[in-house]
């Protein structure tokens, strides 16, 4: 159920690694694994990624031993978005409907977190991002088309996306988790211009809706040491508070952030323009 925990990595390493050393201890590339439930436990704040694509049988969301918990949220908090087809989650005995890119909320102390999928044959995939919590929130459903949004880029740019806050300071409230959607529009195909890092909190990436034949090139590392990454579809990317965050597609794609750590401001964040990156 568990994978190896990850990090924490100094940025002072990165110029030694090899390829193949990004990606085994920045990027998950099997997640979302039909019929399985994966967690990844991190030292960037702690957090645990989760991945549940219930098939035939629905999944309970159980507690790994990195954790040391009676029950997974007994100190923790989670936020869940569907990526794939409609299914529900229950959460100590209520149903949430979980259309595709529903986002859930659900507090400390929440004891019994099960997934379903409508059709097992074209299963819902939900990915989690969990990180402590000292302070019990109302567990919480956003519907695909709730949340703030943001219009964000420029056609010109070839980065006009729109973006989606669920959970934050000024929408479904958390101890520590904000968490979003970002869908780019047809025909542009990067995101996160100009790049930024966040020296208060690190940030996940999860894509999504990546074509079979297309590829995302996520940028990370500090401003002066650029390296990359190539995502497939459903790969998660774990960036550091001291690395960059931007990317860009061979087509459009869409992917879920989501960020624990010292503050929930959204906008906390220090820009680096692209003229500025070696």
């Amino acid at each position: 159920m568990s994978s190896l925990m990850r990090g924490p990595v100094a940025a002072e390493q990165i110029p030694g690694f090899s390829q193949q050393d990004l990606r085994d201890r920045f990027l998950v590339e099997r997640l979302l694994v039909p019929g399985e439930l994966i967690a990844v436990p991190t030292h960037y704040d702690r957090v645990v990624a989760v991945g549940a694509v219930p098939t035939a049988s629905p999944i309970e969301l159980r507690p790994i031993p990195e954790i040391r918990s009676e029950y997974f949220l007994e100190h923790r908090e989670i936020g869940i978005v569907n990526v794939g087809a409609a299914g529900a989650v229950r959460a100590d005995g209520t149903d949430y409907r979980m259309e595709p890119e529903a986002v859930l909320y659900l507090g400390r102390g929440t004891r019994q977190v099960v997934f379903t999928s409508d059709d097992p044959t074209v299963p819902a995939k939900f990915y989690g991002f969990s990180a402590p919590a000292h302070t019990a929130f109302p567990n919480m459903l956003a519907g695909p088309d709730e949340g703030t949004v943001r219009e964000l880029g420029d056609q010109l740019t070839s980065n006009s996306r729109t973006l989606r806050q669920v959970i934050h300071e000024n929408g479904i409230r958390s101890c520590q988790v904000v968490m979003g959607v970002t869908r780019l529009h047809p025909g542009n195909m990067w995101n996160t211009l100009p790049s930024h890092t966040h020296e208060r909190r690190s940030e996940f990436y999860l894509y999504f809706d990546v074509a079979a034949d297309a590829r995302v090139l996520h940028l990370m590392g500090e401003p002066s040491e650029t390296r990359h990454l190539l995502v497939a579809n459903d790969d998660l990317v774990m960036s550091p508070s001291w690395s960059i965050h931007s990317g860009v597609g061979s087509r459009a794609y869409a992917f879920v952030w989501a960020m624990a750590g010292e503050n929930q401001s959204f906008d906390d964040m220090d820009h680096v323009q692209i003229t500025e990156l070696v």
